[in-house]
């Protein structure tokens, strides 16, 4: 049994440990060594900048507003009420590091990653809905990269090559369509739009037409091998097999607007986006491309492979772009926005608004191997990440990181949530409920901190039969948990904001509630209609 004197001192040591990182962020009193952990001098970079600019930054959230932001962002749900009450009983100072280590441990972060690269890599609506409309295969790959940590430039480097099951429905999504699989690529792994030089020079920046299409020189010997079907009904699935090509090569015809009929233009090599050429050995005077059969199971070896020499340099340590920005993208899905903003958008218009912290970022996560969860695990650790959602300042994504961010939940998310606040594990939100949500609501955030809620959206979650499903009282759910509690109102009343919100009720709000719910002794319509309201909330579909 813990004595009185052991709790208080505790609670002091707790209260002091607080004070010193909350003084740390807000004076940068950090002497930085090749010891110091990245999330400390992600907090003194950040308090240097805010003391630069005279800028009054928020401070360290509370337990609540952490505990269901940490469950969004690394698990895509919120805690349920039991997490959520034994997080907020517990009184160790050290409990947010220990919940950032367990909910990194669980299967449920890789489940989560893998859903948020599926979307970075193929969007809510693919380009070729009938190969990529079912992603299991890819997903199941994907997942295997993030169950087994495999650092980033390796999976990349797999994704590259598409010779692994699975990984071949990214290049499969563009149909053989070298100049859009050129311009995904470049904004997602090089963070680099490069789409404004298709048709002319870049006005804005010194990429060319003759840049564009250097880099789709890499892309445009692939072919796209349909392999036929596999599964039956809503689980059946499209396969395919990347072959390559020893020949062809990309026409460059000048600017579209000045392009004359008739004109087939010249052929232009492969060139690393703002770097050299490649170099290629030339083709056997007697080469004779063989045929590439729909449906064979082994296809032919390209004497040269440009794919490889691509994947090679892309994931290099050295290459300008790539560890910059995956640093700068994952900075962005757990601070709101990127250092460079929008997040893939490497251009001379977008200055990173902290430099030297980018510059940091990136030689750390290249010198710890392209270790995506140490990266994540140290973000989520700082005190830049924990600040509190409140301020002065009202823009969704504050430009210095002075206050944390408020983010809609994206349509998996809110599903997600409803599942757990209902209570009820054996719900299954896949098929028709899903493509109704992700109807509704939409895209998820597209890293420019746009969201604007609208009247379908409004409706469906006032009316659809599919939110009642989670809310309707079944064996075992929040509803009949509430129902059959012998617990007096003023508790029970508790445990509903504790589930669907992750926090107790404010005074009013636990005399109101408790009053409606005792209103009438028939009580299913009416605690039905009480989590009906809170999951109607804007608190709810917001991340805090």
């Amino acid at each position: 049994m813990v004595s009185k004197s052991t709790f208080y001192y505790s609670k002091i040591i707790a209260l002091i440990v607080l004070s010193v990182g909350s003084l740390c962020l807000a004076h940068g009193m950090v002497t930085i060594n090749e010891s110091t952990p990245l999330r400390t001098i992600i907090d003194n970079h950040v308090s240097n900048h805010w003391k630069e600019e005279k800028i009054t930054h928020q401070g360290r959230c509370d337990d609540s507003t952490f505990l269901r932001r940490i469950y969004l962002d690394l698990w895509g749900t919120i805690p349920s009420h039991d997490e959520a009450k034994t997080f907020l009983n517990d009184q160790d100072p050290k409990k947010r590091e220990k919940l950032i280590t367990f909910l990194l441990s669980d299967p449920q972060f890789i489940q989560n990653q893998t859903n948020q690269w599926d979307l970075i890599l193929f969007g809510r609506n693919p380009p070729n809905q009938d190969a990529t409309r079912n992603r299991t295969p890819f997903k199941q790959w994907l997942s295997e990269k993030f169950k087994t940590n495999q650092p980033f430039d390796q999976w990349v480097r797999e994704l590259i090559i598409a010779e692994q099951e699975g990984s071949e429905l990214f290049y499969a999504q563009f149909n053989n369509k070298p100049e859009d699989l050129t311009e995904s690529f470049s904004r997602i792994f090089l963070g680099t739009q490069i789409q404004c030089a298709r048709c002319h020079d870049h006005p804005f920046t010194e990429l060319s037409q003759k840049d564009f299409y250097g880099m789709t020189g890499f892309f445009v010997r692939l072919v796209v091998m349909d392999q036929g079907s596999s599964g039956s009904g809503e689980k059946q699935f499209k396969k395919f097999k990347i072959g390559e090509k020893s020949s062809g090569e990309v026409l460059f015809s000048g600017n579209q607007k000045e392009l004359k009929p008739g004109k087939k233009g010249e052929p232009v090599k492969p060139k690393f986006l703002s770097g050299a050429l490649l170099e290629e050995p030339p083709l056997p005077g007697n080469f004779k491309e063989p045929e590439f059969k729909t449906g064979t199971k082994s296809l032919p070896k390209p004497l040269f492979s440009r794919k490889e020499k691509l994947a090679d340099w892309t994931t290099a340590s050295n290459n300008p772009f790539f560890a910059r920005a995956a640093v700068n993208r994952i900075w962005s899905q757990f601070m709101g926005r990127g250092i460079v903003h929008p997040v893939d958008d490497f251009g001379s218009q977008t200055k990173p608004i902290l430099p030297d912290l980018l510059d940091t970022l990136t030689k750390q996560f290249i010198d710890h191997k392209f270790d995506m969860k140490w990266l994540i695990n140290e973000l989520v650790n700082s005190q830049t990440y924990q600040l509190d959602g409140k301020g002065e300042n009202k823009d969704s994504l504050p430009a210095h990181f002075e206050r944390a961010r408020i983010r809609p939940l994206s349509a998996e998310e809110i599903m997600a949530a409803m599942k757990t606040a209902g209570g009820d594990p054996s719900f299954k939100s896949e098929g028709s409920t899903g493509e109704y949500f992700r109807r509704y609501f939409g895209e998820p955030t597209n890293g420019l901190g746009d969201f604007q809620g609208s009247l379908s959206e409004h409706l469906f979650l006032n009316n659809s039969s599919n939110v009642r499903a989670f809310i309707s009282r079944k064996k075992g759910n929040l509803a009949d948990t509430l129902i059959l509690s012998k617990e007096p109102w003023e508790q029970r009343v508790d445990r509903m904001f504790l589930s669907v919100l992750t926090r107790l009720p404010k005074d009013p709000e636990r005399v109101k509630f408790t009053a409606y719910l005792q209103s009438d002794p028939k009580t299913e319509s009416l605690v039905e209609e009480a989590i009906w309201v809170l999951m109607n909330m804007s608190e709810f579909r917001f991340n805090h």
